[in-house]
């Protein structure tokens, strides 16, 4: 695991400047406190930072092949490496380390470009081929790993975090395009970024540069996506090969020379890796969990029951009020740009717990993905359902008993009631339409109003998943959901998260269920097999249910979000936004007027912004002068 950064020139006589390359690496520090190691060469530099996790003592970077004509840096874990290199040993292929990065020039030479769909792992990694003058850069199928670049025609800058880019002296001009999309969803959505001139490579795609040329980008993997009438249907058979899978999944990715632990939710997802995991080693799995006062929103008591069970050696932490202040600059500081997920807050402590004891984790993340597990795929499938019925219905007859029983009702019953609402407004919309307004944290007006008199125009966060969508090719809905899911959600919020806020702490966090072998399998799966009637997780389920508490199989899904309501004696993002420092910021890019009469709607209790104010917080944090120093 590293953080890479580097530099080339189409101009093969104009050399890259050495100390360019040294301050974009050292930027990224944190990624790789364990060393450095720069490669430079006429047109063309690569930096590092190491964080040591397999072959300790002999795998610094850059590596080379055996006459030293490529060279290679990687952000990343190639975990079928000891398969691929006795594969290339037999070649005739000479290895000098243990390494997993050193397999990837001895692939390249064997067998071109291509070596990519050979590999299972997470990666970011700059391949410098010197005989063809070339560079070559890729990024891992679902994008667990990030990579930034910028090109302005004659220079190619590229960097694990986009500090590097602004390092090496890119232009930091904020990009007013994508302001509509991030204060809908919290996030930029890949490739965009927050800066005019920096893109993120796609996951699942290569970018190429050969002197004198310009970038060219090839995909080499796909998300498949299949319709429902081609999808399968043969249940046992699907859950005997996913839990074949998953379990070889965790296997491969438990290959560590260093401490590695697992972090336990009391989730599904989490816990049916802790349960995998600690049948492959023969000592106590170390397991970390994080938790909340709020009862409504801590599981730490259903971790517990997880850690029992598997005798694991479990550690937990609770967050408090009073770290929310404290870590505004953290988050800012390592995002780069603004990330409005809420989450990332108790993410970053959780990583900071687990790194005082491992090096390595094992995490949950992806199965929601994955399994259709989301609330959103019921509502979905709801849609569909909703669909069949007489119009009459649908437009009057419903919707207007639905407004009638909430006047009538007492208060508990009327809040399931308008939940019913919110339920049967949405089935009415058309399906991009519908998407949209699930995953914005505020309504189109609202943001008009936020945005009035942006000086660049930003185009309707609509846009941004119409892309993505349009480019699926299932015509159903509950399939198209799940590409999308995994298209955009998949790597521009969830790895997003959770990549800069585990290695803000210098910790590598391994994703077991993004295995893509894992990913393929149940993107062929039936809306029906994955979601049968509306249980979620059915053949997760299935497949380790009997090896999980009971209490877990009942529990409804929680997440991992921080209860700001609960917090009623801190802080809360609106008082955290009202600061003067902050509303000032903010100009220029928001009305902040707008702001000011949010903040006090929210204060007053009138409405509930919470997730609003949160998002417009972090976008104040992020284009702070302080903060915008140091990113």
């Amino acid at each position: 695991m590293c953080g890479i950064a580097g530099v080339m020139h189409r101009d093969p006589e104009r050399p890259v400047d050495a100390d360019r390359i040294t301050r974009m690496a050292r930027s990224l520090r944190h990624r790789g406190p364990d060393g450095e190691g720069f490669f430079v060469q006429g047109c063309v530099g690569l930096g590092m930072r190491r964080l040591a996790i397999i072959d300790v003592a002999g795998g610094d970077q850059p590596l080379f092949n055996e006459d030293h004509s490529l060279a290679v840096v990687q952000n990343g874990e190639i975990y079928n490496y000891k398969e691929l290199r006795a594969e290339l040993q037999a070649l005739g292929h000479t290895f000098r380390t243990a390494s997993d990065t050193e397999v990837l020039v001895h692939a390249y030479e064997a067998w071109g470009d291509g070596f990519v769909e050979r590999l299972n792992g997470m990666w970011a990694f700059a391949l410098w081929d010197g005989g063809r003058r070339r560079l070559l850069l890729s990024r891992d199928r679902l994008g667990i790993k990030p990579l930034h670049y910028a090109w302005d025609g004659e220079t190619l800058v590229f960097g694990s975090e986009i500090k590097a880019l602004l390092r090496a002296g890119v232009d930091p001009e904020p990009n007013g395009e994508v302001m509509d999309a991030y204060v809908a969803f919290g996030f930029v959505p890949e490739p965009h970024s927050m800066y005019r001139h920096v893109r993120k490579l796609p996951a699942g795609c290569n970018l190429t540069l050969d002197v004198g040329g310009s970038p060219r980008m090839q995909r080499y993997w796909e998300v498949p996506a299949v319709g429902e009438s081609d999808a399968r249907r043969d249940e046992p058979r699907v859950v005997e090969e996913f839990a074949a899978l998953l379990d070889d999944a965790v296997r491969l990715q438990m290959r560590s020379d260093v401490p590695l632990g697992a972090f336990l939710s009391g989730g599904l997802d989490s816990s049916s890796i802790v349960a995998l995991a600690s049948a492959h080693t023969p000592h106590p799995l170390r397991t970390f969990t994080m938790g909340f006062e709020s009862a409504e929103h801590d599981e730490r008591d259903l971790a517990r029951l997880v850690a029992t069970r598997y005798a694991t050696n479990h550690l937990e932490r609770c967050v408090v009020p009073h770290e929310l202040e404290s870590t505004l600059h953290t988050l800012a500081h390592h995002f780069d740009e603004p990330f409005g997920d809420s989450s990332a807050l108790p993410t970053w402590i959780v990583c900071s717990l687990a790194r005082e004891r491992v090096t390595v984790v094992l995490t949950g993340d992806g199965g929601d993905e994955v399994l259709a597990g989301y609330t959103r795929y019921q509502g979905e499938k709801f849609s569909g359902s909703w669909a069949r019925l007489p119009g009459f219905l649908r437009r009057r007859m419903v919707p207007d008993a639905l407004a009638l029983g909430r006047r009538l009702v007492p208060a508990g019953a009327r809040r399931r009631l308008t939940r019913a609402a919110r339920v049967v407004d949405a089935a009415n919309l058309d399906f991009v339409d519908r998407l949209t307004a699930k995953q914005s944290w505020s309504d189109a007006r609202l943001r008009a109003a936020l945005l009035r008199g942006a000086a660049t125009p930003p185009r309707p966060a609509r846009d941004f998943v119409d892309e993505v969508v349009q480019a699926c090719p299932a015509r159903e809905s509950f399939h198209r959901l799940n590409w999308f899911d995994l298209k955009m959600m998949l790597p521009s919020q969830m790895l997003t998260k959770v990549d800069r806020m585990s290695m803000a702490t210098s910790l590598e966090a391994r994703v077991p269920f993004l295995d893509h072998r894992l990913v393929e399998l149940m993107a062929g799966v039936s809306a029906r097999v994955k979601l049968p009637g509306y249980r979620r997780k059915h053949v997760l389920r299935a497949a380790f249910g009997s090896r999980l508490p009971s209490e877990l199989l009942r529990a409804r899904k929680r997440g991992f979000n921080v209860p700001f309501d609960a917090w009623v004696r801190g802080a809360g993002p609106a008082d955290l936004l009202a600061a003067r420092e902050r509303l000032d910021a903010l100009d220029g890019l928001v009305d902040t007027n707008c702001v000011r009469d949010l903040v006090e709607r929210q204060r007053a209790r009138k409405e509930d912004h919470t997730a609003q104010t949160w998002i417009l917080l972090q976008l104040a944090q992020w284009h702070m002068p302080r903060d915008r120093e140091t990113v």
